[in-house]
C-alpha cells in the first residue's frame, strides 16, 4: 500500500510539473520540451519526422504516444513531412552508384527513376530529370570526386536551379 501511494505521489508531482509547462504557453511546433528536446536541439533538420521521433522517444521511453501524433501531424504536432530525404537518396546512391552513373550518362534507367522518386520528383516530371542528369553528367559525376554523397548534393543543387524541377527541391 505504501509503495502504491509513493508511486501515485511521484506521478502526481511529475504531472503537475508538466501541467505548468503547458500552462506557461511555450510555443513549439515540434515534440515539445523535455530531455529529448534538449539532447537533440543542436541537430540540423529538427523539423523532419525522423528527428521528431528521436526527440519524442527520448522524451517518452515508456509510453511513446507522441510518435503517432508526430508521424500523422495530429495532436498539435507539426513537421515538414520529410523523412530524411537526402539521407535516403544518399544511401540508395551509395548502393547503386555504378548503375546510376551509367544511367545518368544514358539519360534513362530503372535506378535513375528510383533515385528521382526518392528525391521527390514525380513520375510525370522524371523525363526532365533524366534529361537534366544526362546534360549535366560530367558536373554531377566528377571524375576526381566520384562519390555518392557528392553526386546527391550536386543533384540537389541542379534540381534547385532547374526551372521546372525546382518546385520539387529538397533544399
Amino acid at each position: 500500500m505504501r509503495k502504491a501511494l509513493f508511486v501515485l505521489l511521484i506521478m502526481g508531482a511529475f504531472l503537475a510539473g508538466q501541467g505548468g509547462v503547458v500552462l506557461a504557453g511555450v510555443a513549439d511546433t515540434g515534440p515539445g520540451c523535455g530531455l529529448g528536446k534538449e539532447i537533440w536541439k543542436d541537430t540540423k533538420g529538427t523539423d523532419t519526422v525522423g528527428h521528431h521521433l528521436l526527440i519524442s522517444t527520448t522524451n517518452n521511453p515508456f509510453i511513446p504516444l507522441q510518435a503517432g501524433g508526430i508521424t500523422t501531424g495530429s495532436w498539435g504536432c507539426q513537421n515538414n513531412r520529410k523523412i530524411w530525404t537526402e539521407q535516403k537518396a544518399s544511401m540508395f546512391a551509395a548502393i547503386n552508384f555504378e548503375n546510376l552513373s551509367q544511367e545518368m550518362a544514358q539519360g534513362h534507367g530503372e535506378h535513375l527513376a528510383s533515385l528521382a522518386t526518392l528525391m521527390g520528383v514525380p513520375a510525370e516530371h522524371q523525363a526532365e530529370f533524366f534529361a537534366m542528369t544526362q546534360g549535366r553528367y560530367t558536373t554531377l559525376v566528377k571524375a576526381g570526386e566520384a562519390s555518392p554523397v557528392a553526386m546527391v548534393k550536386a543533384l540537389n543543387d541542379a534540381i534547385a536551379a532547374h526551372p521546372v524541377l525546382a518546385k520539387f527541391s529538397a533544399q
